[in-house]
């Protein structure tokens, strides 16, 4: 059977991928994306599809959700090839043509001309509160994330937490549920200054120098047992719902395998998004370089420079510069 060689293979199919999918397409690129996620969105629609989103330029709030949704009709717009459920495993350049051949955990394999890495925080894991405790109640009242707000709706809530996503859920679910109380180790926030204006005026019970110490319950989240961490006194709570907010934790070790150099745990990028290997470009929260802000509306900026510039990869003849869109007829 022929192999079936695409312009441009994008891994990751958030936010940035999207984008950059639609950009191939204003390029006249045969473009496939792959996302081991099921559906398109990356960690967006896994995590926080309810969630409002306020930095995309262009929309005052637009949640996740809503964002994901009209990426995709943006970017189907050009019929890319999408594949989904689908994690690739090996990554190889062939000597004899500078084709990319890629293999995945179903055992296909894809080929390309270039490729662009827009994959987010990598293999993300939300990092998990140390108490064991918790476990049983994972999915039955303690959460790490809010897919949905349906759930909350007149329920006690407890937010652990001092960063944007811990302040977002609180100030969302203040308006909804009957009681949402947010505890922080310190009495700092590491969110924007808005969004602590807003929670500072809202009806959140903020307990600053507080942490969760374990939660109780029969079959589900009943009680908060948190503690202030100066005293060591103890609280007990009656809640339905906690939402831990920790971070996540990202596996990149599999890039070392492709030949990608890694720093920190980012891709070190130039202007070009070229990675150190000809022909692969990375963007999105996945890089790094001087300058580089985890925003979405970068994500963006950096999605389309990479696919521009793969064009004139694959064709030197070509200008990275692709115009202005509105000269074109969609």
């Amino acid at each position: 059977m022929a192999e079936d060689i695409f312009d441009v293979t994008i891994i990751g199919a958030g936010p940035t991928g999207m984008f950059g999918g639609f950009y191939a397409g204003l390029r006249g690129m045969k473009c496939k994306i792959i996302d081991s996620m099921e559906a398109l969105g990356g960690q967006v629609s896994a995590m926080y599809p309810e969630k409002d989103i306020f930095d995309v330029a262009g929309f005052p709030r637009i949640s996740g959700k809503k964002l994901c949704q009209d990426l995709e009709e943006q970017l189907m717009r050009f019929h890319p090839l999408i594949i989904l459920g689908e994690k690739v495993l090996t990554l190889v350049k062939r000597p004899t043509d500078n084709v990319f051949e890629m293999t995945t955990d179903k055992g296909n394999k894809h080929f390309t001309k270039a490729v662009v890495l827009a994959l987010g925080m990598g293999s993300f894991t939300p990092k998990k509160h140390p108490n064991p405790e918790l476990v049983p109640y994972e999915g039955k009242g303690v959460n790490y994330g809010v897919l949905s707000l349906e759930p909350f709706k007149g329920k006690r809530v407890l937010i652990v937490g001092g960063g944007d996503s811990a302040l977002d859920w609180a100030l969302m679910l203040e308006p909804i549920a009957s009681k949402v109380t947010l505890v922080h180790r310190r009495d700092e926030f590491r969110a924007h200054e808005s969004s602590v204006q807003k929670l500072k005026v809202s009806k959140v019970e903020i307990k600053l120098w507080h942490e969760l110490k374990t939660v109780k319950g029969n079959g589900k989240v009943e009680e908060a047992v948190i503690y202030e961490n100066h005293t060591m006194a103890e609280e007990t709570l009656p809640m339905d719902f906690v939402v831990l907010n920790f971070g996540f934790q990202a596996s990149l070790s599999f890039l070392k395998d492709w030949g990608i150099n890694l720093e920190k745990n980012k891709i070190p990028v130039n202007p070009k998004m070229e990675t150190n290997v000809p022909g692969i470009y990375a963007a999105g929260d996945i890089v790094t370089h001087p300058g580089k802000l985890d925003l979405i509306a970068t994500g963006f900026a950096e999605g389309a420079i990479a696919v521009n510039f793969s064009k004139t990869y694959i064709n030197p003849g070509e200008k990275a510069e692709p115009g202005h869109s509105s000269s074109l007829k969609l």
